[in-house]
């Protein structure tokens, strides 16, 4: 281990880069694992948990950590690539220690967590040395002064969770992608899960919850009172919201969709119409739709949204008004491709592409994925008998129905156990 740093804050650990000594990345830190020592000993590093690609997350033992050092962790370069399995004795620093109430020296007062410091020993172990923590603020949202505590003047540390808050876990990962943050939470109990949904703003929220299975998404929106759940319904895809609607109880689904504001509840009141797995129950119904007298400057312009998808932003659908699905007269699509290639001053009617068939929306899931297998698609508009485009089937539309339900929990479930 690198002389250079002994010790290290394991908050600012989330989501660092770990590389073998060539260079070449490995994954990155996803949590620190201790032992909780007896007393008059402190907690011994075994190792970190460290998510390689295709989110599997594995058991990399402290042993095999040559530095940390510059925001990064170099390894030996001989990495276990069986899935990590938590065991009886072991503590996740950043899921389980973060956030925790327990008891200042003298005083007795209560203290929360908000940062972990460990230590490299002269026998080149690593213990959990010093605990970053403040008490509460005396006004509200503030927190008061942050100290840095010996490990063992602090009690506490055998307190169940259910006194652990939410507020240091999720700086820890405020940079994570919907995707992996989906993954934290299927892995916490349903309380502390539900700290977690209640810190979260709507609109992180909405995006983690797009990420989990129907029967994980269901439970936390569940846990949400009901104009909360309203409030984060309106802040997701319509073509999500739907579908987390379409599996609940119809009285609840209905419930939520009154507490919707109107305007929000209107398209996904549209898509619940279309029965699953067909491509009216795929699409979306608010893909990017313009005029034929709309500029290509317009039109790059309007898939430069970055609350676009990148298969929602790669193609612009031009129909007759109204502009608003179900539109006026499906015209044709332009690719941001072409839309690039053109002066900014012509029209998106000079460059739509005709020969692309749209689906009609009670065509099968075999179907619409046949014809995004033969024609390399992105994007295909969905369209009524009546030429008006309805909505439009994007390219992770298909892969989510293909796959299945619970799919997103089954490739991270836990094959086996880690170790040396």
């Amino acid at each position: 281990m690198s002389a250079t740093l002994t010790r290290v804050y394991v908050a600012r650990l989330a989501g660092t880069a770990a590389f073998d000594p060539n260079g070449d990345q490995v994954g990155k830190v996803h949590d620190i694992v201790v032992t909780m020592p007896v007393p008059g000993s402190l907690p011994r590093v075994l190792g970190l948990v460290v998510e390689v690609p295709v989110r599997r997350r594995i058991f990399l033992p402290i042993t095999r950590v040559t530095s940390i050092d510059g925001g990064q962790v170099i390894t030996t370069g001989v990495v276990n690539m069986r899935r990590f399995e938590q065991r009886q004795g072991e503590t996740l620093v950043l899921r389980e220690m973060l956030d925790r109430r327990v008891f200042a020296p003298g005083t007795g007062d209560e203290v929360i967590v908000s940062d972990v410091g460990i230590e490299q020993t002269r026998a080149r172990d690593w213990e959990v040395t010093k605990i970053a923590a403040h008490r509460r603020g005396k006004r509200f949202g503030r927190r008061g002064e942050t100290r840095i505590y010996a490990f063992d003047d602090l009690t506490g540390f055998a307190v169940p969770e259910e006194v652990q808050g939410a507020a240091n876990l999720l700086a820890a990962f405020a940079k994570m992608r919907p995707a992996d943050l989906a993954g934290v939470l299927r892995e916490l109990s349903s309380k502390r899960r539900r700290e977690v949904a209640l810190a979260l703003d709507d609109e992180r929220l909405a995006d983690v919850i797009e990420e989990l299975d129907a029967s994980e998404a269901q439970e936390l929106i569940g846990t949400l009172d009901g104009e909360r759940a309203a409030d984060v319904l309106e802040a997701m895809d319509p073509d999500d919201a739907a579908d987390l609607l379409a599996d609940l109880p119809a009285e609840q689904a209905e419930t939520l969709l009154t507490l919707m504001e109107p305007d929000e509840a209107a398209p996904v009141r549209q898509l619940l119409n279309y029965a699953d797995y067909t491509a009216g129950g795929m699409m979306t119904n608010e893909p990017v739709v313009l005029s034929p007298d709309a500029t290509i400057a317009e039109a790059l312009a309007r898939i430069r949204n970055p609350d676009l998808t990148p298969s929602l932003a790669a193609m612009v659908y031009v129909c007759r008004p109204p502009m608003d699905t179900p539109t006026g007269r499906y015209l044709g699509v332009a690719h941001f491709q072409r839309l690039l290639r053109e002066p900014p001053s012509s029209l998106v009617s000079g460059v739509i592409e005709t020969d692309l068939d749209p689906l009609p929306p009670g065509a099968s899931l075999e179907q619409v994925a046949g014809v995004f297998a033969t024609y390399n698609l992105v994007g295909c508009p969905v369209v009524d008998e009546d030429g008006r485009l309805l909505g439009v089937v994007t390219v992770d539309d298909v892969m989510d129905h293909m796959l299945g339900e619970e799919w997103r929990a089954r490739t991270i479930r836990e094959e086996a156990g880690h170790g040396a």
